[in-house]
């Protein structure tokens, strides 16, 4: 009975520990972004490597969380071989990550959620910066850009807004095929730009983005009304 005892006190200590680990790791999570809808997260371990704060497998299913302005729909992830702070943990101390961990999953983005996201700094910057990038004789980094729409098609983006030069106002229109070069670098091509319905891009132009060596995607699909996107990207301590 007293080993049956000791087994049952053991099974309830790790119990707890999980318990206290899940709710750590949705605090960091939710500590990541803005705003979320619906966050799970299950974790899979030993009793031994849980005590020694290495997590085999942790797999988190979010929707509608907000990143940096940026509204993402739905993602998909899963973490392997994590190793975090156990012992600070269950003192009550936040979760922090103690070394790189590669993260693997799906990230859908609506054509609504990301017309929501035009306001974030995120993503005015970045559709800012391609215009400089692709046309630097026409805009510059100063430019005024109100971004109004963006449209999803099959492998297209088209983007709407209106533009300050000298204190007048004038519509913007700007159409590009987005597709995956390699693991870390998007290709931007077919671009067209229209102010006033001029077509002042001519030839056929192409801009490479690096995402960085963090990243690789392995597919990058657009159609109408969506954005999906397969891949890792290292999650650094």
């Amino acid at each position: 009975m007293p080993e049956q005892n000791s087994q049952t006190t053991n099974a309830n200590k790790i119990r707890i520990i999980t318990q206290v680990l899940t709710k750590a790791l949705k605090l960091w999570l939710r500590a990541q972004v803005s705003q979320i809808s619906e966050l799970e997260v299950e974790i899979k371990t030993s009793d031994r490597q849980l005590l020694s704060g290495r997590i085999p497998l942790v797999s988190i299913f979010a929707t509608h969380a907000v990143y940096q302005g940026l509204l993402i729909t739905q993602l998909q992830l899963t973490a392997e071989n994590i190793q975090i702070n156990i012992g600070s943990v269950l003192r009550g101390k936040p979760l922090k990550l103690l070394e790189t961990v590669p993260v693997v999953g799906e990230l859908i983005v609506d054509e609504k959620d990301l017309n929501a996201s035009l306001s974030s700094d995120l993503l005015s910057t970045a559709l800012s910066d391609l215009l400089v990038k692709v046309l630097p004789t026409h805009f510059s980094k100063s430019q005024q850009i109100n971004w109004q729409e963006i449209i999803l098609d099959n492998n297209q983006i088209i983007l709407r807004g209106t533009k300050l030069t000298n204190s007048e106002i004038s519509p913007l229109e700007i159409c590009l095929s987005l597709q995956l070069l390699s693991g870390h670098e998007l290709q931007v091509s077919d671009i067209k730009i229209k102010p006033e319905q001029r077509d002042i891009l001519e030839g056929d132009r192409q801009y490479n983005l690096d995402l960085g060596s963090d990243v690789d995607i392995q597919e990058l699909t657009l159609i109408p009304g969506k954005l999906v996107c397969q891949g890792r990207i290292n999650v650094n301590p």
